[in-house]
């Protein structure tokens, strides 16, 4: 491909993408009503329910102008030029080629967090503030993105100096290795990032004897589900939303519950969401959102290798000095529809694997429990319950809470 067409491409795309995302913004926001929904009565009451629109509208709010901003930016760096002159900035003080591309994103992403980081201390101070949500200090949220920038430049840095240096060695060939090593990673992090990223930011304790314990020791030993690890993490440190989830494989799996879930549900409706949660290990929905997910990546891979050595790809970023980093940006943008539409039908399967996970729940143990314990979650996390359908179908992950209560209704 020559270089205008590609960069025409580029720009199509990432214009598109914005409206699309504009047009389902609107779509939504026309879902919003002043007049509690007839479905909603007896799960919230019109001053929970004013506060819920309220709130929603506040999040829009900013996350529109962020999104509008990031844009631009990116819009700007390709067209004068940006993504070249932060590339021959770099190469001013480096030359190796990995150097260069860690130099190259180390650059891009510091950009990036300084343009984001008002947004975030915003939503976080002012907005989840004003709702009653924000448990977060000052010091923990610089902690945070301290933190996590650092990860950040150790994973992912490093996983991109191990591709790029077997980039170099095998060229073409290179995607099945680069793929094999990303497969590792990611079935390495299902397995002990709760034993060894969540530690970083969040204590996690054994779960106390007592009844709670008991109930889902019970719950464990009837639908014959070992298991021994079961923690509690300190989720009020950064907010009162309540949450729990599932981690790891085999003999390295734990359930973890936020403090602030035990605090709002009670324990009957604690093991129905722990119900739920060793159905989706159950029905293997784990398993199997690995296994597609990697073969995402290596599909991916695949393609990748075919177009990286074009310089094209370098070209339309406005240099001639053809390389790994900014073939790679370019790249992601032109392989972003492909991702969205995997993305949709990864969507799907995921909604799909809620609905029996719930069944699964209601069946070994009590689908009052969950219902209950799911309105309690939305209701006090200021939900938005009733979201545009093509909205769901975009960017939900899970049914909406009126889908799910109508399932477990048979409705």
């Amino acid at each position: 491909m020559s270089t205008e067409l590609i960069l025409a491409l580029i720009l199509i795309i990432l214009n598109l993408d914005f409206l699309l995302e504009r047009t389902l913004d609107i779509l939504n926001r026309k879902n919003w009503t002043a007049k509690i929904p007839k479905a909603l009565e007896g799960i919230y009451d019109e001053d929970k329910y004013a506060k819920s629109q309220a709130y929603e509208k506040d999040k829009h709010r900013i996350g529109l102008l962020s999104s509008v901003l990031g844009f631009a930016a990116t819009i700007l760096m390709i067209l004068a030029g940006g993504f070249a002159w932060v590339d021959d900035f770099v190469r001013l003080y480096l030359s190796h080629p990995i150097t260069v591309a860690l130099g190259f994103f180390g650059l891009i992403m510091l950009g990036s967090s300084i343009i984001s980081f008002p947004f975030s201390y915003y939503s976080t101070f002012v907005i989840e503030e004003k709702y009653g949500f924000n448990r977060s200090t000052l010091k923990t949220f610089i902690l945070d993105k301290i933190k996590g920038g650092l990860l950040t430049a150790i994973l992912g840095g490093g996983i991109l100096a191990l591709i790029i240096w077997i980039y170099t060695m095998t060229t073409t060939n290179f995607w099945w290795m680069a793929w094999a090593l990303i497969a590792f990673f990611m079935i390495f992090m299902s397995m002990f990032y709760s034993s060894l990223i969540v530690p970083l930011f969040n204590k996690q304790t054994r779960l106390e004897e007592g009844d709670l314990n008991t109930a889902i020791s019970a719950l464990a030993e009837k639908v014959g589900f070992k298991l021994d690890n079961i923690y509690v993490m300190d989720g009020s440190k950064r907010s009162s939303k309540g949450n729990a989830y599932f981690s790891g494989l085999g003999s390295r799996k734990r359930i973890v519950l936020f403090d602030t879930l035990i605090d709002e549900l009670s324990t009957e409706e604690i093991v129905a969401v722990l119900a739920h949660e060793i159905g989706h290990y159950k029905k293997k929905h784990t398993l199997s959102s690995i296994i597609l997910g990697l073969l995402q990546t290596g599909v991916m891979f695949y393609i990748f290798s075919l177009l990286i050595g074009n310089a094209s790809l370098s070209a339309a970023l406005g240099t001639d000095n053809h390389s790994f980093h900014l073939g790679l940006i370019a790249f992601g943008i032109l392989y972003s529809p492909i991702s969205t539409f995997l993305g949709l039908g990864m969507n799907i399967l995921s909604r799909k694997n809620e609905y029996e996970a719930d069944a699964y729940a209601s069946e070994h143990y009590s689908s009052k429990a969950l219902a209950d314990g799911l309105k309690k979650l939305s209701v006090s996390s200021l939900s938005n319950l009733t979201p545009h359908p093509a909205y769901v179908f975009f960017y939900y992950s899970h049914p909406t809470l009126l889908q799910r209560l109508n399932a477990m209704q048979g409705k």
